[in-house]
């Protein structure tokens, strides 16, 4: 029994209609009472909030498990999806499909003629398909994802395959295409990793595969469209079209013949078993994507007649070992090399003016370059994270150098810029660039010594210079810029001069080696208060910078973004009740933590705070916690116990506790709260929730040991105070909670 469209109701302007069956109902306005207006109204608004909520079907009728939608003005029908998305489509069709040439429907017979976009996209469990002589065209996206499927025979009526029509069908092995196709739209066969054989009927005046070539070419303009494991590429070809062979992962060489010209975008994209290439003089450019992950190359040579190397041409080029770039590139397109990993040197060519963002980036095993003179602009991370690179020169002719150009090149120790460069200039053998007009350092090595000239020190200047151990700031510099000495693992000790104004965002964060933080006392912004080895902003009281010999301040009122991210050595950390807010990757990344104690008086505790603290034990969040933000305790895997003392559950962002294990961890709640955390978002995962009466297990047995003193309320008391203190004279009578850095007590009096 066909099961039709059910029918869904949408109100028009004669009336009311339900499927293919209308009910007309006629209203006049002359003579209307009130009531009647309202009703009219009351009804309108029902039935329009009743066909919002109920969304249509994507066909019209399915029979014999096929659905189908129809047109009765010339009774043809065409294969669709189930469902309003073609996503909600995976089991739809499994198994073997047989497409009928006619479909009957409420007594009316219906020629299939077409199977419609996206009918069979992500039905992985379809194994073949019979697609009979009535279908002339084959949709986008018709097939997409058909993982299983291995073998499709096109009918002679087919006369169009639509974009991406096959697309993604890894299981399919061979592809024959009949003389009616006339039209074959880009990426039909794109990503079909197992094709071996691809055949056009020699009658197809549109098409051919000429000299048993297994590829499909357009005949009229000799451009190759699809290819397969088993191409070769014949040489009347003049074009390689764009993903011709994207994701060919059993192609592994190919030679590419003197008659093309052209290479699309993404034709050899992600042939990950391709190792090797040859290309011809006769091409002029190597277009986007061109390469992109064929990680089995191993070298590459660029000729002569290359003008361009498009952007990610290259890109995830891991076996990558050596490259040749011919003496007409001009450009080097953004991300071009990115994350070939193993290319020890290239040589860029005289003929080359410019180096586009993140060209050479992550290309670890890079330890020399040299740029030549005709380069007049290097890109935004063209070189970072060059982590091999150890020397670099900047010729006179390079006019804008982008910040985080050697960003995190770690062993980096040399920088030189050409005396007669008139925008950049390394003064006094510096080893750096700096800006001469504004006398900003924007790049900075291991073995750096700021000039006492320079005003400010760039993004990401000294960038994971994890050799640098020391750095004067002179007394010039008034600005530190973003991430500027970010990751600088080796570097122990900093100064900040009364010079300095502005200090921008991570300027500090990840280095894990610092043990000494200072502020020249006449700084009229930030300071080093009570010998705190940190940096404070005066006006705020914000804790912006710390160090793993830090003490906060009972004058620190935040604790700001990434001020102690990466302390690794910071092994205990105590939280003063001034505080009120912990901003984002404040302690990200410090796994030498074992227990943080939150005071009553943080009302926030942002992003990332704690993520990847993975040796953490417990935390104690206090009693006036509103928010934590995303993935705060993310990582944070060897927590066992987590007090919140809130009685009103915090609201937790995304993956606050994510990788906590949340079947071992205790948390701890008020005992009045136990059933709101049981209920509460991202609380309710854990599977121990018990009530909490301001004691823990870990006890202090020194008696010189001072205390905050909080009642089993969580209510603070006294502060300051010695266990000797906390008696009958001082307190009433009852059972009180000591709190030190190093632990908790309970104490009856």
């Amino acid at each position: 029994m066909p099961k039709c469209r059910a029918m869904m109701p949408h109100i028009g302007r004669h009336g009311i209609r339900y499927g293919h069956r209308a009910f007309t109902y006629s209203f006049p306005t002359a003579n209307i009472t009130l009531n009647m207006k309202r009703t009219f109204f009351i009804l309108t608004a029902f039935f329009a909030l009743l066909s919002s909520s109920i969304p249509s079907l994507a066909y019209d009728c399915k029979v014999d498990n096929i659905y189908y939608n129809l047109n009765n003005e010339d009774k043809t029908a065409s294969v669709t999806y189930m469902g309003l998305y073609s996503s909600n489509n995976k089991d739809a069709y499994v198994g073997n499909i047989i497409i009928p040439e006619s479909t009957t429907y409420n007594g009316t017979t219906y020629s299939v003629t077409s199977i419609g976009n996206r009918a069979f996209h992500g039905c992985s469990g379809l194994t073949s398909v019979t697609i009979p002589n009535s279908v002339t065209s084959i949709g986008e996206y018709a097939f997409y994802y058909c993982s299983g499927l291995t073998s499709v025979t096109i009918p002679n009526s087919v006369t169009s395959i639509g974009y991406n029509a096959f697309a993604d069908c890894s299981g399919l092995t061979s592809v024959t295409i009949p003389n009616s196709v006339t039209s074959i739209g880009s990426s039909a066969f794109s990503c079909c990793s197992g094709l071996t054989s691809v055949t056009v009927d020699k009658n197809n005046g549109t098409y051919d595969s000429r000299d048993n070539c297994n590829a499909i070419i357009e005949t009229s303009t000799n451009k190759l469209i699809v290819g397969c494991n088993n191409t070769i590429i014949p040489n009347s070809v003049t074009a390689i079209s764009e993903y011709a062979f994207f994701r060919c992962s059993g192609l592994t060489s190919v030679t590419i013949p003197n008659s093309v010209t052209s290479i699309g975008d993404g034709a050899f994209c992600d042939c990950t078993g391709l190792t090797f290439v040859s290309i011809p003089n006769s091409v002029s450019s190597i277009g986007y994507n061109t390469f992109y992950y064929c990680s089995g190359l191993t070298s590459v040579t660029i000729p002569n007649s290359i003008t361009s190397i498009g952007d990610r041409a290259f890109e995830g080029c891991s076996g990558l070992t050596s490259v040749t770039i011919g003496n007409s590139v001009t450009t080097i397109g953004e991300f071009a090399f990115y994350g070939c990993s193993k290319i020890t040197s290239v040589t860029i060519p005289n003929s080359v003016t410019s180096i586009g963002n993140y060209a050479f980036y992550n290309c670890s095993g890079l330890s020399s370059v040299t740029i030549p003179n005709s380069v007049t602009s290097i890109g935004y991370g063209a070189f970072a994270n060059c982590s091999g690179l150890t020397s670099v020169t900047i010729p006179n002719s390079v006019t804008s150098i982008s910040e985080f150009a050697f960003g995190g090149c770690s062993g980096l120790t040399s920088v030189t810029v050409d005396k007669n460069n008139g925008t950049y200039d390394s003064r006094y053998n510096c080893n750096a660039i700096i800006h001469t007009s504004t006398n900003k350092l924007i790049v900075g090595c291991n073995n750096t010594i700021i000039p006492n000239s320079v005003t400010s020190i760039g993004d990401n200047a000294f960038l994971v210079c994890s050799g640098l151990t020391s750095v004067t700031i002179p007394n010039s510099v008034t600005s530190i810029g973003k991430y500027a000495f970010y990751n600088c693992s080796g570097l122990t000790s900093v100064t900040i001069p009364n010079s300095v104004t502005s200090i921008g965002y991570g300027a500090f964060g990840g280095c894990s080696g610092l043990t000494s933080v200072t502020v020249d006392k006449n700084n009229g912004t930030y300071d080093s208060r009570d010998n705190c080895n940190a940096i404070i902003e005066t006006s705020t009281n914000k804790l912006i910078v710390g160090c793993k010999n830090t003490t906060i301040p009972n004058s620190v009122t935040s604790i700001g973004d990434r001020a102690f991210e990466g302390c690794s050595g910071l092994t205990s950390v105590t939280i003063g009740n001034s505080v009120t807010s912990i901003g984002k990757y404040a302690f990200a990344g410090c796994w030498g933590l074992t227990s943080v104690t939150i005071g009553n008086s943080v009302t926030s505790i942002g992003d990332y705070a704690f993520t990847d603290c993975s040796g953490l034990t417990s935390v104690t969040i206090g009693n006036s916690v509103t928010s934590i933000g995303y993935d705060a305790f993310r990582g944070c895997s060897g927590l066992t116990k987590l007090v919140s003392l809130a009685v009103e559950p915090p609201i937790c962002g995304r993956g606050a506790f994510e990788k906590v294990d949340k079947t071992t961890c205790q948390l701890l709640v008020p005992e009045e709260s136990i059933n709101k955390y049981k209920t509460a978002n991202q609380w309710k995962d854990f599977l121990n929730i018990l009530g909490y009466n301001g004691v823990d297990d870990v006890c202090v047995d020194t008696q010189d040991a001072v205390y905050e003193v909080y009642n089993l309320q969580g209510v603070r008391v006294g502060s300051g105070m010695r266990e000797a203190e906390v008696t009958a004279d001082n307190l009433p009578h009852g059972v009180y909670i000591l709190v030190s850095p190093q632990g908790r007590k309970k104490l009856k009096i």
